[in-house]
């Protein structure tokens, strides 16, 4: 692999993390913000998006551009598959947090259905992260 090559393949890991640190500094003020306008003082998932975007996402991201100046890991066969399978499966899972904290902020009483419905899609979501991990 090239120098060149070698800077583009880690300046886009290095860029996906950056996005990933972004996401989850907005995701950390809009749960401390809706909370705080909505007089909300108990537990809520809201309290992960933050989380879960700085460790799955710019932790990974950023791993895995050190693992770039040693083992070229964008140049694997199936490094494009990961990538994609992986950030949508977080995506997914952070959507889901969201869906979720803000029923419980604002106290909607869900259905049984959908209550199942916001945590199948999470777990698809955690599935595809893991496929994506495995890959």
């Amino acid at each position: 692999m090239t120098n060149d090559r070698k800077k583009k393949a880690v300046l886009k890991l290095i860029n996906a993390a950056f996005v990933y640190a972004l996401l989850a500094m907005a995701g950390g003020v809009f749960y401390r913000e809706f909370t705080k306008f909505n007089g909300f003082s108990g537990r809520t998932t809201l309290a992960f998006v933050h989380t879960h975007l700085f460790l799955l996402g710019m932790i990974v991201f950023l791993v895995a551009a050190l693992f770039e100046f040693h083992a070229a890991v964008t140049e694997q066969k199936r490094f494009g598959l990961f990538f994609g399978i992986y950030n949508a499966g977080v995506a997914v899972t952070v959507v889901m947090l969201i869906v979720r904290g803000i029923a419980q902020v604002r106290g909607l009483e869900l259905s049984r259905a959908m209550d199942a419905s916001i945590s199948g899609i999470a777990g698809i979501g955690h599935i595809l992260t893991g496929v994506g991990i495995i890959l």
